[in-house]
């Protein structure tokens, strides 16, 4: 019944509470080329292995010199010039100029950098411009203004973007340490579902689930394990379930709704499941189910009675509902079990198209496209995608975000800023 039903926010809190501890879980490392590493979760602290920048740095094509002399709008002597990639031969001269290009290391006794754009050059001089004026340190970054030789410059539990990619190739790591990625068993149930390369029958459809949980693992960090589907029935659950034993995660899609052949719940305690929560006050995904097995710690650890903790999530079997349920629950879950420090979903803020309908007694994720090409200082535009129920799959496909409609709110009206949740 609805009124027994944790708000998003009381079930948030809990997936948030046991991802922190699954996050202290010791895993399995490995040294990955840094090329390979795109999306992995660091597992050790990287070092800057020399001052960054290791010298000082112009941010212009110019001219290095000092900026005293600069403002004092004097004809300035051009001794040479410096590329990056080229250390500057001598110091810099008293009333004299080097140019320079961006990147390149400024001289010693140069303390600025006059932009090309404004100075005056003729005959071998340079000056700077009647309306311009420079001040000590301008366009230059100090030696080590970055990171000092020897500092942590990223730390473990790190997601590797191309950002921290780039930052660990400028301190020289071509390999880095990474967490193993979890195994995740993903399975769908249901007698309706066939696999994908297969023609369905009148009242059958394809398997559309399994391959995108399989996506949604592979994005949030996760190496997927599709299981063979089973059937809505109590022998071919059991099994399937105990298949998914050696797995670190085990999400199922189907059979967590109040109906008569939905006997996932049921067979998930005949596993010996404990229960967080079973169902939510959100649409899509209300019977949502999360818990945790108690499994063998490994193949030869039966006799030791060595245990280890499996969470698994139940989520109902639209798709909309399950890739909503995904990126809510399961993925902040995943993030942990991969190591990272950050592991909650991802929201956003835009500025509402259209108005749209809330709930009273549901907090509301409705598919959604969001323009985010805006202009500058703008937040993006989100618009509601009309949909014919969580198993639109067309009309799902269009989306890349869901709009967030809190619980108890009648109405969002346009223009309104609103929540989203990226995809």
């Amino acid at each position: 019944m609805s009124w027994a039903l944790k708000s998003y926010d009381e079930v948030a809190g809990i997936v948030s509470a046991k991802a922190r501890q699954f996050a202290l879980q010791q895993r399995a490392i490995e040294e990955l080329q840094l090329g390979l590493a795109s999306g992995r979760i660091l597992a050790k602290a990287l070092h800057a292995d020399r001052d960054l920048p290791p010298f000082a740095r112009s941010t212009r094509d110019g001219y290095a010199c000092r900026a005293l002399e600069a403002t004092a709008h004097e004809n300035l002597r051009i001794v040479g010039t410096i590329r990056a990639g080229e250390a500057p031969k001598r110091p810099l001269a008293t009333g004299a100029a080097w140019e320079i290009m961006t990147g390149a290391p400024v001289p010693d006794g140069a303390d600025a950098v006059a932009m090309l754009e404004h100075v005056e050059v003729a005959g071998g001089e340079v000056r700077l411009a009647k309306s311009r004026s420079l001040e000590a340190g301008e366009n230059i970054v100090p030696r080590g203004a970055e990171a000092r030789r020897g500092a942590e410059v990223l730390a473990p539990g790190t997601r590797l973007r191309p950002q921290q990619i780039a930052l660990a190739a400028a301190c020289g790591y071509a390999t880095v340490p990474v967490f193993g990625r979890p195994r995740v068993a993903i399975l769908a149930t249901g007698d309706e579902l066939v696999p994908v390369e297969a023609a369905p029958g009148p009242a059958q459809i394809r398997n559309s689930n399994a391959p995108m949980l399989a996506a949604l693992v592979a994005a949030a960090g996760g190496k997927p394990v599709i299981l063979p589907k089973a059937a809505d029935e109590a022998e071919a659950l059991d099994t399937a379930i105990g298949r998914a034993a050696n797995t670190d995660l085990l999400v199922i899609s189907g059979g967590v709704s109040a109906g008569k052949f939905d006997l996932v719940e049921e067979a998930l305690s005949r596993a010996g499941a404990t229960f967080h929560f079973t169902g939510a006050r959100i649409q899509p995904g209300k019977p949502v189910v999360f818990g945790e097995l108690s499994r063998s710690a490994g193949e030869d650890d039966s006799a030791s009675g060595r245990r280890r903790i499996q969470p698994f999530f139940g989520l109902p079997g639209n798709p909309i509902s399950s890739a909503a349920t995904f990126l809510l629950f399961v993925a902040p879950v995943l993030a942990a079990l991969a190591g990272a420090t950050e592991p909650g979903p991802r929201f956003g803020l835009a500025h509402l198209a259209k108005d749209c309908k809330g709930k009273p007694d549901l907090t509301r994720f409705i598919p959604a496209h969001c323009t985010f090409g805006n202009a500058a200082g703008e937040l993006p535009k989100v618009a509601a995608i009309p949909t014919q129920g969580s198993g639109d799959l067309a009309a799902f496909s269009r989306s890349n975000c869901f709009l967030v409609v809190p619980e108890g709110v009648q109405k969002l009206h346009a223009d309104e800023v609103v929540r989203i949740l990226l995809l």
